[in-house]
């Protein structure tokens, strides 16, 4: 069976804020150098731009994701609005809902 092709319309988010994804990777075959055995990306929708973090542990999503705040924020000169992730656990845990609820940033 083949695919017919995508004929809808792919839309950005409206500004550099609007809209980030958050992705982990791993656990890699092969630690990188520094012992790290997983990486976390955030891209923004609007322009593309990705971030990327090693971690040693996917619960290190939280404490990298502060650290992308600040930057993009300081950066762009914008606040972040939302967050869209996979929902997997290193984004449920009760003090990243909280952070992000306290900031006003959607997940």
């Amino acid at each position: 069976m083949t695919r017919k092709p995508f004929i809808g319309q792919s839309t950005l988010a409206n500004g550099l804020s609007d809209l980030n994804y958050a992705h982990v990777c791993g656990l890699l075959n092969t630690q990188a150098e520094g012992g790290f055995s997983y990486f976390i990306t955030f891209t923004n929708d609007h322009s593309r731009y990705s971030y990327v973090y090693l971690m040693w542990y996917k619960s290190d999503a939280f404490k990298w994701f502060k650290e992308f705040r600040l930057e993009f924020e300081n950066q762009i000169g914008c606040k972040i609005k939302t967050l869209l992730s996979d929902r997997g656990g290193e984004y449920l845990s009760g003090e990243f809902i909280d952070y992000l609820k306290k900031n006003g940033i959607v997940s």
